[in-house]
């Protein structure tokens, strides 16, 4: 399962990490037609992946990423919430 942490806060799947994209693309005031222009996606690919229709390849999610001024980082998953996780509760 994808997990992301946003804002410290977890996005738990795919379906949900299209709708976060999808929001940060329109607060940063960028239409569908500007990003695939210019990341060579079609916008079938991207508006399927933003209303989770069907999922899209690892590649092109970096690529949007990237495109919208964000990152995505691995960190070794603790069995344990860490101080910041409780506090945010």
């Amino acid at each position: 399962m994808l997990s992301i942490l946003y804002k410290k806060r977890f996005i738990m799947d795919f379906k949900e990490f299209g709708k976060f994209i999808k929001n940060t693309r329109k607060e940063q005031n960028i239409s569908q037609e500007e990003l695939c222009q210019d990341l060579q996606i079609s916008r079938v690919t991207l508006s399927n992946f933003e209303n989770a229709r069907k999922e899209i390849g690892f590649k092109k999610v970096l690529q949007i990423v990237d495109y919208l001024g964000l990152q995505m980082s691995l960190k070794e998953k603790s069995l344990f919430p860490t101080l910041e996780d409780l506090r945010d509760e």
